[in-house]
């Protein structure tokens, strides 16, 4: 295997990584869109150049799957919610930016510390990526529980599975296609649903703050 090949998965996957600590700062909703855009195009460029290197066509629609959702549709779809509920900042997060940072830099170091054992055992092209996308997940986590609007809580949902699929291409060459095209559709009818969630909100507490929806269990 072309060591070059290699290194740029890796490069690829550090750069989910930063994309996904930068999703931790961010209070601007179209800034986590386009870093959400951009992990997208890491994606497809990652799951372009595995299947490259491995000589497995299917990675290339595999690629070509995930650019038209998660680089056009999806985030197409959350710009269209955006302005129909005329939302373009989010609130303070739950957990100062300072401190969500910090609890963010130690689970990266938990994901590393987790899949070093695994990833030893790995004879994929990319073996350490696992701590990489176990991070990305982990963050994705954080960025889901220390949000209380519901816009950036489903674009960290959406942001996990990027760390997941991520995984899936790089340590085991990827998924049956068919398995692909089902989580593919999975995570389009999710965006969808959730879009439509958020529409709810709105139009019961005029927010899209979450924890609103406590005064439905109070009642």
């Amino acid at each position: 295997m072309n060591p070059l090949f290699i290194q740029f998965v890796n490069l690829l996957g550090a750069l989910l990584l930063l994309l996904a600590f930068a999703m931790l700062s961010q209070r601007r909703i179209l800034s986590l869109i386009r870093l959400y855009t951009m992990q997208g195009v890491a994606l497809v460029l990652a799951t372009g150049v595995v299947g490259y290197v491995t000589g497995q066509p299917h990675l290339y629609l595999s690629a070509g799957l995930t650019l038209l959702l998660k680089v056009v549709l999806i985030p197409l779809l959350l710009h269209r919610v955006i302005e129909r509920l005329d939302v373009r900042w989010d609130v303070e997060p739950l957990i100062n930016i300072p401190t969500t940072m910090l609890i963010g830099i130690a689970l990266v170091i938990f994901a590393f510390h987790l899949g070093a054992p695994i990833a030893r055992l790995s004879a994929s092209v990319a073996r350490g990526t696992l701590g990489i996308a176990l991070a990305s997940v982990l963050l994705s986590f954080l960025m889901m529980i220390t949000r209380a609007k519901a816009i950036p809580q489903v674009i960290g949902f959406l942001a996990k599975e990027n760390g997941l699929f991520f995984e899936a291409t790089a340590a085991t060459y990827g998924m049956p296609m068919v398995v692909e095209l089902g989580i593919g559709l999975d995570v389009l009818i999710g965006a969808l649903i959730l879009g439509v969630f958020m529409f709810q909100i709105r139009e019961q507490f005029d927010s899209l703050d979450i924890r609103h929806l406590e005064r439905l269990k109070e009642e």
